[in-house]
Order: structure tokens, then C-alpha cells, then sequence
């Protein structure tokens, strides 16, 4: 009949949605009562937003690559940065992540290339060396690279990261440096955590 057959109607689109806001709520920052909200408000603009985004999406998806020497990601096997000649191949900055990366092309202060790790060692987690890029950065380390810049979190897991980095590459004739950690620009002591005040009185540098 009409009834049973609008009630199994109503069952599809309620498993579709669920499986849409089930997917939505596993993105970073979004949980169940955002992804919800998100799906409602995708579907309410379908023409305008829904159906674009998810073209892009699928485009994105098949033509996005990581780069194959850095791990950045791009539109050909090697990104427009490890392409550039205009950047000093013999500094090398360590990232976790790609987004760490783009903060850094953000800031613009940076002209070298990057090595983009893939996270951070984590026992927790059950992520050792080899479920990183370690390897490859040791190999890249290894020829033409003066610099090795170790720009990883000021955590457990990234401090962990970086002297284990730090070991494998004392073999090499290269220098391992790290970023500074400390008061921010613009920051009132009064605002730190004792963690970040620590760390700023020990990295501190004479004036002049």
C-alpha cells in the first residue's frame, strides 16, 4: 500500500542521513550535534551548496596527490615548493603534518623545503618510527642538506619526536636546530602557563 510504501521511503532517507551526518561528525572539530546541523543546513542549500561541494569534493579527490619528495600536497607528483629553484634545498624544515606546513608558508619567513613526518611518535597511539616518514627524511638529510630544522609541537609526543630525529641524524654532517619556544609576540606574561614562562627564560638570548 501507499502508507507502507512512503514508510519505507521515510526509512531510506533517514539511513542516508544518518550515514551523512556519521561521516560529517568524524571531520576535525565537528561532533555529532555540529555534523547534524551541518548535513541540515547542506541539505536546505542543495543547488547552491550541497551539489557544488560535492563536485569539488570528487575533483579534489581524484586530482590531489602528496607530493612525492616533501609530502605536501599538490596537483602533480612534485608541489610547486620542492619545484621552485628559487628555494635553498640546503634547509630542511620537519613538520608533523601538512597543515603545520602551510602555517609556515603562511608566515612567510621560510625559503627553504619541508619534510612533512605524518604525525608524531606515539606509544598511546601505537605509532613508532616506521609508521613515519623517518626514514625518507634520514635519506634527504643525507645529500645536500646543511640545516635540518625540527619545527614540531611543544608536546610529550613531539619533544619525543624530535630527539629520536635528533639520534638518527647524528651520524650525518648536518646541524639539528629546533624552533624556539616561549612568550609569544604580542603575550603578557601574566597570561602564560608556567610550562611556556620555563621554557621562554631557558631559550633566552643576550640583547645586542
Amino acid at each position: 500500500c501507499r502508507c507502507r510504501q512512503a514508510c519505507r521511503c521515510l526509512s531510506d532517507m533517514d539511513t542516508q542521513l544518518e550515514s551523512l551526518i556519521k561521516r560529517l561528525a568524524r571531520l576535525p572539530g565537528l561532533g555529532p550535534r555540529s555534523a547534524r546541523r551541518a548535513a541540515l543546513y547542506l541539505l536546505q542549500n542543495r543547488d547552491r551548496l550541497m551539489l557544488p561541494l560535492a563536485e569539488e569534493l570528487g575533483s579534489v579527490a581524484r586530482t590531489v596527490r602528496n607530493c612525492a619528495e616533501c609530502g605536501n600536497l599538490g596537483n602533480a607528483d612534485i608541489c610547486g615548493i620542492c619545484s621552485d629553484t628559487q628555494r635553498d634545498r640546503s634547509l630542511l624544515c620537519v613538520v608533523e603534518d601538512v597543515g603545520d606546513l602551510w602555517a609556515m608558508e603562511r608566515a612567510a619567513v621560510f625559503r627553504g623545503t619541508y619534510h612533512v613526518l605524518g604525525g608524531t611518535l606515539s606509544a598511546i597511539d601505537g605509532r613508532g618510527p616506521e609508521d613515519l616518514y623517518i626514514d625518507r627524511l634520514v635519506s634527504r638529510a643525507s645529500t645536500g642538506v646543511s640545516e635540518v630544522i625540527l619545527a614540531l609541537s611543544a608536546t610529550v609526543e613531539g619533544q619525543t619526536t624530535a630527539h629520536y630525529i635528533h639520534e638518527r641524524l647524528q651520524s650525518l654532517p648536518v646541524e639539528v636546530t629546533r624552533l624556539a619556544h616561549g612568550v609569544p609576540v604580542g603575550g603578557e606574561l601574566d597570561f602564560l602557563d608556567d610550562g611556556t614562562l620555563a621554557q621562554a627564560l631557558k631559550a633566552r638570548a643576550r640583547l645586542g
